[in-house]
């Protein structure tokens, strides 16, 4: 799994308070390790943003970023399945998706290897805009 995964910190303007005890977080921004040009992240964000829509579940606007390098895109907590989430990455070519149960944690390959990777506490990586 790619180490990028394990520093990454989010960011959002929504009340962590408001959020469902468990849920998936997911982007359509390019994977790791690959370059898509601005419109064609911005182009996959819609398509992702039109399908989370039509699935009628709650979602809220996140970025992951990493503290190190401040690279960051943006994505979507979601309420859905793990393998519904996972399902949903592959469409949208995602190497992997984080899941968050409590203030739990995990990451996840969205391929064959999907399992819940530990990664600790998920309020310890959370900023408030």
């Amino acid at each position: 799994m790619n180490p990028v995964y394990f520093e990454t910190h989010f960011r959002t303007s929504a009340p962590a308070p408001d959020w469902p005890p468990e849920f998936v977080i997911v982007t359509a921004y390019a994977t790791t390790g690959e370059r898509w040009t601005s419109a064609e992240n911005e182009a996959a964000d819609r398509r992702l943003t039109a399908e989370l829509r039509q699935l009628r579940v709650w979602t809220a606007r996140i970025t992951g970023y990493s503290p190190r390098t401040g690279h960051a895109e943006p994505g979507w907590a979601a309420d859905i399945p793990f393998d519904a989430a996972c399902d949903l990455g592959l469409r949208y070519q995602q190497d992997a998706i984080f899941h968050v149960c409590g203030d739990a944690l995990s990451v996840s390959h969205c391929d064959h290897r999907r399992r819940l990777v530990a990664l600790g506490p998920y309020r310890e990586r959370l900023r408030d805009l």
